[in-house]
């Protein structure tokens, strides 16, 4: 009798589940393909060996790449465009401490999270670190 009861339940839990790059969408930011390796050795990338120095990196993605370590061997990478402004009409956005600042409406959003205060956030992309060398990938 009990089992009949998980099935169903399973199958409440199956449904209620969604495909988190469904919220990651971003009307403003196109998705460009994206496959840097970075090597935390080179003194141009010397502060990704410590937590909460990002660092910008241009010409990837559609602005550029923001990059910061957020802990030991976990790194967040975000695109550099203004997630609520149209692709043309801001420059790259600014670091200010741990956070980006968007040139356009000066809306700031946290390089821990990338989370900021309006609808969208921040453009996110995979970094596997393996030592002192980074991949930035989406």
């Amino acid at each position: 009798m009990k089992k009949i009861w998980l099935l169903p339940l399973f199958i409440i839990l199956l449904i209620s589940c969604s495909d988190s790059r469904e919220r990651s969408k971003n009307p403003n930011i196109p998705n460009y393909s994206v496959n840097l390796t970075v090597d935390t050795n080179l003194p141009l990338y010397s502060d990704l060996k410590f937590i909460s120095n990002p660092v910008f990196i241009p010409n990837y993605g559609a602005k550029g790449l923001i990059i910061m370590k957020t802990g030991e061997g976990t790194y967040n990478a975000f695109d550099a465009a203004c997630p609520n402004q149209a692709i043309s009409s801001c420059k790259a956005m600014t670091i200010d401490g741990i956070m980006a600042v968007c040139s356009c409406d000066k809306s700031s959003y946290n390089l821990y999270t990338g989370l900021g205060d309006l609808e969208y956030p921040m453009k996110q992309y995979r970094v596997d670190a393996a030592g002192n060398i980074l991949r930035i990938y989406n």
